[in-house]
């Protein structure tokens, strides 16, 4: 089956200043629990070679068609200006069930 622990979702955009930044939907790494045993699934912005944001999402790593709807949604409103690379930006659309 798939999953967002194995496969998670990324895509680089542009902003609109030609910026390019990395969106990530995916379980997150973390040192100290095995991702088998994750089932968190945060949004993480990459840019400039550095996080730009992170936000924890409402979604389970087996929701990979609503994580992909997430993804579309957040990369049309960063590559619209709508959005800002900011967690503060990103939260409400993480904390929307799909």
């Amino acid at each position: 089956m798939v999953s967002l622990r194995r496969r998670p979702l990324e895509q680089d955009v542009t902003l609109p200043d030609g910026r390019v930044v990395r969106v990530r939907v995916g379980v997150p790494d973390d040192s100290y629990i095995a991702k088998r045993d994750l089932d968190t699934v945060d949004v993480e912005v990459y840019g400039d070679g550095e996080h730009l944001a992170v936000v924890n999402t409402v979604l389970g790593a087996r929701q990979v068609n609503e994580a992909r709807e997430l993804l579309a949604e957040i990369v049309a409103g960063l590559e619209s200006g709508e959005l800002k690379p900011t967690a503060g930006a990103l939260e409400p659309l993480a904390d929307r069930l799909r």
